[in-house]
């Protein structure tokens, strides 16, 4: 008796040892594919045109043809370097090559609606400052909850709601 019992202690710690290695199997592995996902944003890098006006290419290459044309505080992700230039891909999921001196690491956004009303503080109760239409790129300033502090190229300043930018 003395023998099945343990017999039945040994198989029930084997069986706890495998389940506790089979939990940190699959911890590690949820752990691996969060943090090399190429959709999560923890493994983005986001840049920021600083240049007043840039050319978005279709080759990293001076003469590469010229796709379309950013301004300052135009928002990128970044898809791959290469020789100074940089891949990205915007808030349309259009892609193309930009110089990398062009850009760097200020925080921007860019709007997503048409007629996005900018704020004079950050609240629907607050007097409106101007209004923007889609595309339009900022600097951003701060954020008081939902509200996020803009500058525009030009100088204006004001307050957007988080929803309505990218």
């Amino acid at each position: 008796m003395l023998c099945v019992n343990v017999k039945r202690l040994k198989l029930t710690y084997r069986f706890a040892i495998k389940y506790r290695l089979l939990i940190m199997q699959m911890i590690l592995l949820s752990f691996i594919f969060i943090t090399i996902s190429p959709d999560m944003a923890l493994c983005e890098e986001r840049l920021s045109v600083k240049a007043k006006l840039a050319n978005v290419r279709s080759s990293p290459k001076i003469d590469g043809e010229v796709l379309w044309k950013t301004e300052m505080y135009y928002p990128i992700i970044v898809l791959e370097k290469k020789d100074g230039w940089i891949k990205f891909k915007d808030f349309e999921n259009d892609t193309g090559w930009i110089l990398g001196t062009l850009v760097d690491k200020t925080p921007s956004v860019i709007t997503l609606k048409d007629k996005c009303n900018v704020r004079k503080g950050p609240g629907q109760d607050q007097p409106l400052a101007f209004t923007v239409e889609r595309g339009v790129p900022f600097k951003v300033l701060e954020n008081k909850g939902e509200w996020v502090k803009v500058q525009h190229a030009d100088g204006e300043t004001g307050w957007i709601f988080k929803s309505l930018l990218w």
